[in-house]
């Protein structure tokens, strides 16, 4: 039988060169202190700056250590899913490698957790070192998906939570192949607490979340878990036909009453074929959204591939 251990922590890394030996360090303390048996399983996903190297070398010096390397680079909520799918422990902690996110507070989610949770999120309270745009378009995320989608998230929360092993089960139930795990999480429904902690400035390296990120991330939020812009594509139809009907009716009345000449002048029929214009394509592109998610499910490709993994019982 292969050994179980009671905790697993899940770090998806990709070029965290520069920092990987220092988180190691403090998430190996960090699990010690807890006094129970603990596995880090580390996740490259396409990494190119030797950070595989160096994973490799941490597992050669500890046992506890578990490698996942993916074929490509997949993207980051990907590669927490395929940690996750191999995680074996009694409850399953992801957090970045960027130290971002003390990796302390896992102790506070476990304590959590004791207590009864399946699903602890740690909020952040406060966000040290990051330029105020990253502030206001981060806090502006949590508004704009929680304003559409069916599921409300913690606002704060990122993906640095504890998972309990009933929770794992049901999250690895869900195929779909756009992730978004915060929302796969708070859809599960399970007893979920909430731990706060200071996010600490990033100790190397860049954010892999840039604006752009942020934007598809929050399109993933909103597409997968709503049919609010479908709906709201059907207003704009209704607003635009109502408009052409209101101002069809005024030209009719200055016409017939006011006995004014039907005349429209360049402007108005510019204005009024791009105002019909722009309503066609943007319910074309809220349509297309969601005809681009259900081609790639029905594709049923492989959620991820992996081309090298360390510290599994059985290598394949």
């Amino acid at each position: 039988m292969p050994h179980t251990p009671r905790h697993s922590v899940v770090v998806p890394v990709c070029n965290e060169a520069e920092v990987l030996e220092a988180f190691h360090t403090r998430c190996s303390s960090a699990m010690q202190a807890l006094g129970d048996d603990y596995e880090l399983l580390y996740v490259d996903d396409g990494s190119l700056d030797g950070s595989w190297e160096i994973l490799v070398g941490l597992a050669q010096a500890d046992s506890r250590v578990r490698l996942l390397r993916l074929s490509r680079n997949f993207g980051h909520q990907v590669a927490i899913s395929a940690g996750i799918e191999s995680a074996r422990g009694d409850t399953v902690t992801t957090l970045d490698a960027d130290l971002q996110d003390p990796p302390e507070v896992i102790s506070d989610l476990v304590a959590a957790w004791r207590a009864g949770a399946d699903v602890v999120c740690a909020v952040r309270q406060e966000r040290q070192g990051e330029p105020w745009f990253k502030r206001v378009s981060a806090s502006a995320f949590y508004r704009v998906v929680n304003l559409f989608s069916d599921i409300p998230l913690p606002a704060q929360a990122g993906d640095f939570r504890l998972l309990s092993r009933r929770a794992v089960e049901a999250l690895l139930a869900m195929p779909e192949q756009h992730r978004y795990v915060r929302g796969m999480v708070a859809w599960i429904g399970h007893e979920t607490a909430t731990v706060g902690y200071s996010r600490e400035p990033r100790a190397a390296g860049r954010t892999k979340y840039p604006l752009s990120r942020m934007l598809g991330l929050a399109s993933d939020g909103i597409l997968a878990f709503s049919t609010l812009p479908l709906r709201a594509a059907t207003w704009i139809g209704l607003g635009v036909t109502g408009s052409a009907l209101a101002v069809g009716l005024r030209v009719l009345w200055d016409h017939l009453v006011d006995h004014r000449a039907l005349a429209w002048d360049a402007s108005s029929l510019a204005g009024l074929i791009l105002l019909l214009a722009g309503a066609q394509f943007l319910t074309l592109g809220i349509l297309g959204q969601y005809l681009g998610r259900i081609y790639s499910e029905v594709r049923r490709r492989p959620l991820y591939l992996v081309c090298d993994r360390r510290g599994f019982e059985d290598p394949t």
